[in-house]
This record gives structure tokens, sequence and C-alpha cells, in this order.
């Protein structure tokens, strides 16, 4: 039996680079800062909208009920003024409840916004110390840069490197690149960051389990809001100066790769630089998992044919989902479906809503919806096959194409004409026609949760991308506060 060096080496490669990309790239991409822009708005109001769901809005708040840090973090919508590790948890969970923010899909998924939780938190809380101690306070500029850099830091390891199939979910990389950039927004050290990093890799992992039949649940809806806080947490260990471990990744036996990875290493397609914001999909006129939007879009139109034509629902006798291999993967789902994760995680019950209703939002998904007896023998009578050229153009860097195409077949025989949609309405060559309609999302969204004057108010400081880029953290916040 060889013995095991116990000289301790070098950072593995992995840690070093996110390190070095975070504390010495320069964004200089202008649709990267444009789309920051709006993905800020964006993840703002998907937060919003959650505050209006009891089931999100129970998890909010201090650990011990009362606490205010003076100081601290303020989670928008509400009253709450938390440390940020607890604001970030909070933020983090109201951005993700309904499955409404942006999305990055490669090897493996995620939503890279779920990282705004640990970054709005961070530096919400660092801008109100900062003015208490007499000191300038965070602009909202340092805010659209670290999402830039989280969102390149998730979606790069996400392009070859499917989590999924490990048995792992895609918040591990919410967890490490909230990390990254809140390390850089609360001052670590080359060497404390790479700690920092390495300290995300070595705590164990969150499993898919709440994702997938037959256990799909709600902490599929906070699992980023914990990750991103347990980000800001780590980070200010680092800062203490506590100790990393280089090799977290290759280490022999002991190490991520072997223990959670099947032995295999990190593959990389590209450098870091500001891909993915540029290219990052929106959800825009659909809370549904990203890999149905196309499907749900054509289902829509379908409708309005039906209606056209005299007919309803009730006249399908098959419809067939031609798809991508991730969709059948994750959400081709048969049987009984048991709670709003449950069917929002379904292709069959996405598509079914808008043929019978006209319509999908997050009220769908609840029990008094999915109660009607047309939306369960309307999935009896779907079947999804695999397109090899739509799995093909999903992969393709070029493409990212997310395409579904629908065939209705009704009782008399008649074969409707398929519905195909090949790029979602938030997909980057759909940029003109999607962001219009992205801000009506946002103002609709400011409207649940704030009187009008309010409402003007943070139009005013927020639409208008140079003022906002000069914006103080805290006055950001502050607009949004009830």
């Amino acid at each position: 039996m060889s013995r095991i060096s116990n000289e301790r080496p070098q950072p593995d490669k992995v840690l070093a680079d996110i390190a070095d990309y975070v504390l010495s790239y320069e964004i200089k991409n202008e649709l990267a800062w444009k789309t920051a822009h709006y993905c800020l708005l964006d993840t703002i109001g998907c937060g919003l909208e959650a505050l209006t769901y009891p089931a999100c809005t129970k998890l909010l708040g201090p650990v011990v009920k009362g606490t205010v840090v003076p100081d601290g973090a303020k989670v928008p919508g509400t009253q709450f003024q938390l440390d940020p590790i607890q604001a970030a948890f909070n933020i983090g969970a109201i951005i993700r409840w309904l499955d409404f923010n942006d999305t990055w899909l490669a090897a493996e998924w995620g939503h890279p916004s779920d990282n705004l939780g640990g970054i709005l938190a961070t530096a919400d809380w660092l801008s109100r110390t900062h003015i208490a101690e007499g000191k300038a306070p965070l602009k909202m500029k340092q805010v659209l840069e670290a999402m830039i850099m989280a969102h390149e830091i998730q979606g790069v390891l996400a392009l070859e490197n499917s989590f999924n199939k490990a048995g792992l979910d895609h918040v591990i990389l919410v967890k490490v690149a909230s990390t990254a950039v809140v390390g850089k927004l609360i001052g670590l050290t080359r060497d404390e960051l790479i700690n920092a990093i390495s300290l995300a890799f070595v705590d164990g992992q969150s499993l898919r389990t709440y994702r997938h039949a037959p256990n799909t649940g709600s902490r599929k809806s906070w699992a980023a809001g914990d990750a991103t806080s347990r980000a800001v947490r780590l980070a200010l260990i680092a800062k203490t100066g506590e100790m990393g471990y280089p090799s977290v990744l290759t280490a022999k036996t002991w190490g991520f790769y072997d223990v959670s990875f099947k032995g295999n290493a990190f593959k990389f397609q590209r450098d870091y630089s500001s891909y993915v914001m540029e290219n990052v999909l929106f959800k825009i006129s659909f809370p549904a998992e990203f890999h149905s939007q196309t499907a749900v879009e054509a289902a829509m139109t379908l409708h309005g044919k039906l209606k056209a034509s005299g007919k309803s629902t009730d006249d399908i006798k098959k419809i067939t989902i031609r798809t991508h291999e991730a969709a059948i993967r994750i959400i081709d789902k048969k049987g009984p479906l048991n709670n709003p994760a449950d069917r929002d995680h379904c292709i069959q019950y996405m598509v079914a809503v808008p043929l019978i209703y006209g319509r999908l939002t997050a009220a769908d998904y609840e029990d008094n919806v999915a109660a009607d007896p047309r939306i369960d023998a309307l999935r009896d009578k779907m079947e999804c096959v695999e397109d090899v050229q739509f799995t093909k153009d999903y992969h393709d860097p070029e493409k990212r194409s997310i395409a579904n195409a629908l065939t209705v077949t009704l009782n008399d025989g008649t074969v409707l004409d398929e519905v195909e949609v090949e790029y979602p309405i938030g997909h980057k060559r759909r940029r003109e026609e999607g962001i219009p309609e992205l801000i009506k999302k946002y103002k609709i969204n400011l409207a649940r949760m704030f009187p009008e004057k309010q409402q003007r108010s943070v139009l005013e400081k927020t639409l208008e991308y140079d003022k906002l880029l000069n914006l103080n953290v805290n006055e950001f916040v502050d607009a949004l506060v009830i």
C-alpha cells in the first residue's frame, strides 16, 4: 500500500480560474451589461409575484421572530431587515418560488439569477454598513457586474458537466458562483477567495430528489435560496482567515470528483467571459419549466385554432409532442400529480392547461385548477417522442434552441397542422420581441405589491439603464420596501 503524501498541493485549477476571473476580468460587452439590467428587473419582479403565495411567505423573515438587524439587508416587498445570510435565503426563495426567473440550458440546467439572493443581500448590507461608518455605499453597477460573473461561472460550469446525471441538483452551481462573487464584494484576497470556493465544494450537496417523481416537492422552490445564503456564510467564514482545501476536487478517494462526480473531472467548452448573460433565456410569458416553454406557446396557438373552428379539447383524440431528449428526461410525466411543484414539471399538464383555458399562470398549478377532470383526461391522450434534430440543436452552442412541436388528432380523424416553435420568446434570437414583454411583466409584478405612486417611483429609478448603474444599492432596495 502506497503512502499518501501529506504535502499540501497547489489549489485545483478550477478553483484558481474562478477566483482569477472574478478578481481580474473586465466586462466590456455592452450586450452583457444591458441584458443584466433587464435580468435584474425581471428577477425582482418574479420575487414580488411570489410574495402573493402563502406557501412562500411562511418561510420568510428572521430565524427568531421579531429580530431586526441594524444596518442589515432589506428584503424587497417586505418589511424584513436581516443579517445578509438570512436575507439571501429570503431573496433567493422569492426569486425562485414560481419557476419564472431566467434559465440556462446545457449539459446541466439551472437559473443563474438565483444568485441575486446572495448578491443583493450582501451589497445592501455592505452599503448600509458603509453609510453607518461614514463611507460610500455600493452602486448598482457592482450588483450588475456580480450578476454577470455569477451567471458566467454557473453557466460555463454547466455547459459540459451534468450534475443531474450524478444525482446532484444544479443549485450546487448557485452556491459556487455566489460564493465567488459575494467573496469579491466583501473584499476577499485571492487566497481567501480560493479558500471560500473550496469550502463550497467540500459541503454535502443537494440531491435532485425533490425535482423528480415520486418525491417532487416544494423544496425545489427554496433550494436556490438555501444555496445562495450558504454561499454568503462560506464567504464570511473565509474572510476570518479560515483555511481552505486546495485539492477539494482532485484529491484521490476524498475529493469531489471521486465522491460526488463518479470519478469524472470537470470539462470546459470555453473560458469565462460574459457569454452566459448575453445568451440567457428569460421566462417571459409562462411560469413553466423551460423545456416546455415552446410547447406551451404552441398549445396557445392550437387553443386559438380550436376555438376558431368551433371545437374544444373534448374533440381531441390524441396529441403528439415532438420534443428534445432533455424534456423527456425531466418533464415527461404520467400518473397522478400531487402538488404545484409536481405540475410545473409535467409537460403534459403544461400543455393541457393552455389548450383548455387559453392561458398558463402560476395560479394554474394550484389544487383548484388541477381538480378540473379535463386536464388529466387530456394528459392521458398525449405522447412525447424525441426528435433527434431537436436534441442536436438544443446542444449546438450556435443555436441553443428549445424546440417543441404539437400535432393534434381529432376524434373524427382530422389531423390539425403541426405547430412547431423552435425558440421561446425569452431566447436571445427573439430579444427585440421579448424585451417589451419582459418590461410589461415587470410592471405587472410591481403593481401586485405597491401602490401607484410607489410603482412610478420604482420605475423612475430602475427602468433607465444609465440611471440605475449609478444608483446606490440601499436606495434601490429602499424603493422596493413595503
